[in-house]
């Protein structure tokens, strides 16, 4: 049972890091990624709609972006989508497909971008020190119904740290390797 526990919470404390390096992907660096606009919700016939869904996304040039929708119809939403999103571009629609030009960050874009990293990680920190709490408290129920040991608990107590020490680490790591991407100029 407190392996289930265990393997549970390790699975919830993953699924926070994995979300975390999805959110991280979508922030701009220096050079151009489809993960910059892949997840941008876009107003498809009354249904926002992942911008991956709507339209193929390529790289042609280090600071260019070119998103060739399937349905060309769907051309003014997407424009009209990356207008309101805070990546700050500006798409060129040539009527078949839009281009995004990423300009060289400034420092302070650099600086905000950083701050934003911050901010993600420690949600993705939260994330896993929230599952640790509802691991130790379930563990407590289990003690007070008797089907664990107070020396079963602290130990599993005892693992379930350790395994938030490794994520929240992880999700440092991750948030290190995203601020030197932005800052190498």
């Amino acid at each position: 049972m407190i392996k289930d526990v265990l393997k549970d919470a390790e699975h919830r404390m993953e699924g926070a890091i994995k979300a975390l390096n999805e959110d991280l992907a979508g922030i701009r660096t220096g050079r151009a990624t489809p993960a910059l606009v892949e997840r941008l919700e876009v107003e498809y016939y009354g249904t926002p709609t992942p911008l991956m869904q709507l339209a193929s996304i390529s790289v042609p040039e280090p600071r260019q972006l070119l998103i060739k929708p399937f349905d060309p119809s769907t051309l003014r939403a997407i424009e009209r989508a990356i207008l309101s999103s805070d990546l700050g571009l500006n798409p060129n629609n040539d009527g078949r497909s839009i281009r995004l030009i990423l300009p060289p960050l400034t420092e302070e874009r650099r600086r905000e971008l950083v701050k934003l990293v911050h901010h993600r990680v420690e949600e993705a920190r939260v994330a896993i020190r929230n599952v640790r709490r509802d691991v130790i408290k379930d563990l407590k129920e289990y003690e007070h119904e008797k089907m664990i040991s107070e020396d079963e608990r602290k130990r599993a107590e005892d693992e379930v740290d350790e395994l938030t020490k490794k994520y929240i680490s992880k999700a440092e790591e991750a948030g290190e390797r995203k601020e030197q991407e932005i800052m190498e100029v």
